[in-house]
């Protein structure tokens, strides 16, 4: 393939959806080094891989010269994004938001650089808060026409369950964040999701209309899986989290080593820095689609958590279902080639077990089993699990939902709990 731009580039991988000018937006890219934004609000105090299509066209664009403005929205956070939603956010308190600005802010750092000016970390707290309420009314209110607002897709499909005035202010915010990055950072582009679409737009006319400046946007497409359903979750309905607390490395390792087959080389485009050519080489139906996975697995928690813990989930999953492609004959520039499975320890992913939880009288239910160790959400979906005879004990498979947990089964000082083929822990007695 001839060598492409980063706008062809962003498009033969799948993150252009919307444009205000691809034209102008590709000149832009290819005449220019431009300072560009992509918005977080932190409602959470981490992000999952849902939240990560951004940040990998983020990446991409800082790779190729231009300059990321990383906004994470205190101030928008106190309001709530309507976009894709039935129903208003929980108000948080502004404790909770300082909490989880943070945290986001010190996960976003793994992905984008941070040295030498090559990227800008910013919180519309910073400007949004010291508005007076006048004031903002008198500077943009009438630059905003009501009418045009509201045929906005996340405006109108609220409008039958219930539009909060408060939500209905989003866009002004955003839009206004965008003039302000434009009026004090040169920021020329915004990028966001598909539902930022209406949003976005309005930054552009706020900033043509007061700074008398041409801008643009464009959106990358929603992700969704196999089944039709917001891509990040995994088979028992769980988010995929960044933070290790909430979601090990094994287990991200194991949710992007688990694909489907029919979505590898969409999500190797999008989530994994191997040459296009390569990943779609890679990934011909023709070839071996488990090493194709296995190489996603990798690249997508070296991204998230680095290449010792990408080498170290690499080699326990290896080691407990099998490698795909143990001779490594299928070519790839990915670090898995280079992975020395004797010098890597295998960590086999743990669970503990109180002694108090052990003891209760009520007993300790493998369905709550299946719980306390995050293979499942409920002890319904536990007890589904076993009815569907994905529920084994030391490879013996467990086919009583009342079945409990007792210390005979710590005689051996622990034992690996199953569900499905690729889900497990290594259940151990907290002493």
């Amino acid at each position: 393939m001839d060598t492409m731009n980063i706008f062809q580039e962003l498009k033969a991988r799948g993150f252009c959806y919307q444009q205000t000018d691809e034209e102008a937006i590709e000149k832009l890219l290819s005449t220019e080094r431009v300072k560009f934004y992509v918005g977080f609000d932190p409602t959470g105090n981490s992000l999952h891989v849902g939240h990560l299509l951004p940040v990998m066209a983020m990446r991409l664009m800082q790779k190729a010269g231009h300059i990321p403005i990383v906004l994470v929205g205190g101030a928008t956070a106190r309001i709530g994004d309507p976009s894709g939603k039935k129903t208003a956010r929980p108000m948080m308190t502004l404790e909770t938001i300082a909490e989880n600005v943070a945290c986001l802010q010190k996960q976003l750092s793994r992905f984008i650089r941070t040295e030498n000016g090559e990227a800008h970390f910013v919180n519309n707290a910073d400007w949004l808060c010291k508005i007076g309420y006048i004031d903002m009314l008198r500077e943009v209110g009438t630059i905003f026409s009501v009418n045009r607002m509201m045929a906005q897709e996340s405006v109108k499909s609220r409008l039958e369950d219930g539009l909060t005035f408060l939500e209905f202010n989003y866009s002004i915010l955003q839009a206004y964040d965008f003039m302000v990055l434009n009026r004090d950072f040169g920021c020329k582009l915004e990028m966001g999701g598909q539902d930022q679409w209406g949003n976005m737009v309005a930054g552009t006319e706020l900033i043509r209309r007061k700074l008398g400046r041409e801008v643009h946007c464009m959106t990358i497409p929603l992700l969704m899986d196999s089944n039709g359903e917001k891509f990040g979750k995994t088979a028992g309905g769980n988010n995929v989290w960044l933070d290790v607390n909430r979601t090990s490395v094994f287990d991200y390792y194991q949710f992007w080593r688990n694909s489907d087959d029919s979505q590898v080389e969409k999500l190797m485009l999008y989530f994994s820095p191997l040459p296009v050519d390569e990943i779609r080489r890679i990934c011909d139906p023709a070839g071996n689609i488990n090493r194709a996975k296995e190489i996603l697995a990798y690249e997508a928690t070296c991204l998230a958590h680095g290449e010792e813990a990408a080498r170290e989930a690499f080699v326990t999953a290896g080691t407990r279902f099998g490698f795909a492609d143990p001779e490594c004959r299928v070519q790839t520039t990915s670090g898995i080639a280079k992975v020395d499975r004797s010098s890597v320890q295998a960590e086999l992913p743990t669970a503990a077990v109180t002694a108090a939880e052990l003891d209760d009288p009520a007993g300790l239910s493998i369905p709550k089993l299946l719980v306390l160790a995050g293979l499942c959400k409920t002890n319904s979906d536990g007890r589904r699990l076993i009815q569907g005879g994905a529920v084994s004990i030391d490879d013996v498979k467990v086919t009583d939902v009342n079945a409990k947990i007792t210390r005979e089964n710590f005689a051996d000082g622990s034992f690996v709990l199953r569900a499905g083929k690729k889900n497990f822990r290594r259940v151990v007695l907290e002493q």
